[in-house]
């Protein structure tokens, strides 16, 4: 079949039983060509056997990985259902068929058609049609109780039909770039997982049946959940999964709080540790058993977008409205203490929404910029048009004093006063504000700056809630600031709707946790709908990037350019790191358990 896209190239890749499959990446040619037989970061004759037991926070009350309610137990979308496509991790946004062998774009560019692996197989028993595919996108885009995520991410598909048993084709309602690309990434599960007449709603205790190459054992609800390596995994000897999923059994274990995480670790609770804390890394990970070799420990590098995380203002409070207050709490912020004193120096500041890429922009606007930038040049500050906004900067002369004395300009411009040594309104009201978080970490990070907030006569609060009660609040936008991490790939798309779009901001549940509705966001977001290349992908995001970082919306924090990983030392792994990856699955995709 020929492939009719300009962005990707499609490639016969010969499968178990010779069946043709695609290979399509966004602007190169996909690295893995005709006849491959693994990809290149795993090993491809590793063993099968043993067990990988795995940390989570908080805990789950419910086994529907798809629901907006409830929290999601781990492991369950990932290690039950299989995808029409995966992407190699060492190429930035690539698809080879999993589920689907072949995979067709209209020559208007406005449908596609997947066909689907004859040797496809639910864990049931039961082969994957074209029918289970419309029943998935279609509960996951139209079922009220689903996450929010979905319908956005896939909102230019117009409908899914089965053309017949094997072949499945989705109609667009407007050309989009990366859309055949993103539905690679749809989650396949039974069409009679849910009855007719249910909703997604109804089957909370009931774990999906998908065609992953793990099924569930057993679970104690919100305390460890565990999954057995499926014997009969249809996929296992396909070029895309040889050498992958080598453990007899992966398990989770629930700690609500991270010291405790911790102590489990090295007492042997669980085997593998992806830390986020600075402190813990620089102090915790240390002992005779990580001296005799029992437990290794390294920093391992990697080549992900960094994005953004950042505390972020809820625009919905009335009182983030002005844009010069946002700077000026912006401003009251000491990165470089917090890094030195906190952080034992190991972070780098985040100064962009694609930190870490050639997305991130950079000098003066280009003229692929402008071209999308002058013609909504009456909705934009003019400071995007000159050097992007970088995060407020301090040194050791003067320290927090320069910005401090440039924030209280900012708030009397905007209208703020001081009154009995707090800061007020036009009304006399205080300007109060809650930091809302499930980590202690943010009391040690936050308490330098609440110091800094009251000398502007700023009152900060830090709540510490459970992880349950936290995510509640973040999807019903219940909060005045708190942190958030905005994803990127290095290939940016949809999502970005998600992000920013002001359909997003009324959606709860969505990740436009700012609350932004802004004309000129809104104008830039299809540039990443509608793009020939690279080049123009990279002039959108740097344009977009400007905009945001001159709008205040959050306040950078902080990024790692790699993992700081331990593990004890029972493991074969790969000989080849990949390059764009996470921690966990890359340990639960390519290790094995030494014999």
């Amino acid at each position: 079949m020929k492939q009719q896209h300009w962005l990707g190239v499609l490639l016969l890749l010969w499968a178990a039983r010779g069946m043709a499959a695609p290979a399509q990446a966004m602007g190169y040619t996909p690295k893995y060509a005709a006849g491959f037989t693994h990809f290149d970061y795993v090993e491809p004759q590793a063993p099968k056997g043993g067990q990988l037991v795995l940390p989570a926070q908080g805990s789950f009350d419910t086994l529907n990985p798809f629901t907006l309610k409830g929290d999601k137990a781990d492991g369950v979308q990932a290690l039950l259902l299989d995808t029409l496509g995966v992407s190699s991790e060492d190429e930035p946004y690539s698809c080879y068929g999993l589920l689907a062998d072949d995979m067709q774009l209209a020559a208007d560019k406005l449908s596609v058609r997947f066909h689907l692996n004859p040797l496809a197989r639910f864990a049931n028993g039961r082969p994957v049609q074209a029918a289970d595919v419309v029943a998935s996108f279609n509960t996951l885009t139209r079922d009220p109780a689903a996450t929010p995520l979905y319908r956005v991410y896939w909102a230019d598909v117009q409908q899914a039909v089965a053309v017949d048993a094997a072949t499945v084709r989705f109609d667009f309602k407007r050309r989009n770039s990366e859309l055949h690309m993103t539905l690679c990434q749809l989650p396949v599960f039974s069409r009679q997982w849910i009855a007719a007449g249910k909703s997604l709603a109804d089957v909370a205790l009931q774990p999906p049946v998908g065609s992953g190459p793990y099924v569930l054992e057993r679970y104690d609800l919100g305390k460890n959940i565990s999954f057995k390596r499926n014997p009969q995994y249809w996929a296992a000897r396909l070029p895309v999964r040889r050498g992958m999923f080598n453990f007899d059994r992966i398990r989770y274990r629930y700690y609500q709080d991270e010291t405790a995480r911790l102590e489990a670790f090295k007492a042997g609770e669980f085997d593998v540790s992806a830390e986020n804390m600075a402190k813990q890394w620089a102090r915790g990970y240390v002992g005779p058993k990580f001296d005799d070799g029992r437990i290794i420990k390294k920093a391992l590098p990697h080549q992900l977008s960094a994005g953004m995380q950042g505390f972020v203002f809820n625009l919905r409070r009335q009182q983030f409205a002005d844009k010069r207050l946002r700077q000026a709490i912006s401003l009251a912020f000491d990165f470089e203490w917090a890094n030195r004193n906190l952080f034992y120096g190991q972070y780098r500041r985040s100064n962009s929404f694609f930190t870490n890429s050639d997305l991130a922009a950079s000098g003066l606007p280009g003229p692929d910029e402008l071209k999308l930038l002058n013609p909504i040049k009456d909705k934009l500050d003019p400071v995007v048009f000159g050097l992007p906004v970088e995060p407020p900067f301090t040194d050791g002369r003067y320290g927090i004093r320069r910005n401090l004395r440039q924030a209280r300009q900012l708030l009397f411009e905007a209208g703020w006063r001081y009154e009995g040594g707090l800061l007020v309104d036009h009304r006399g009201r205080p300007l109060r504000i809650e930091f809302l978080t499930y980590s202690k970490v943010y009391d040690r990070v936050a308490s330098g700056w609440q110091q800094n907030l009251a000398k502007l006569g700023i009152t900060l609060t830090v709540r510490l809630v459970d992880p349950a009660i936290y995510q509640r609040r973040l999807n019903d936008f219940d909060y005045d600031m708190t942190v958030v991490v905005y994803g990127a790939s290095n290939s940016p798309g949809n999502e970005q709707l998600d992000y920013h779009s002001c359909q997003a901001a009324q959606t709860p549940g969505s990740q436009n946790w700012a609350g932004l509705c802004d004309p000129a966001v809104e104008a830039l977001l299809p540039d990443f709908q509608q793009f020939a290349d690279r080049r123009q992908l990279q002039a959108a995001s740097r344009a977009l990037d400007r905009v945001l970082r001159a709008g205040y919306y959050l306040l950078p924090n902080w990024y790692l350019p790699y993992y700081r990983m331990a593990w004890w030392n029972r493991f074969g792994q790969p000989a080849k790191l990949p390059l764009y990856y996470s921690p966990t699955m890359w340990a639960i995709e390519t290790w094995w358990e030494k014999k």
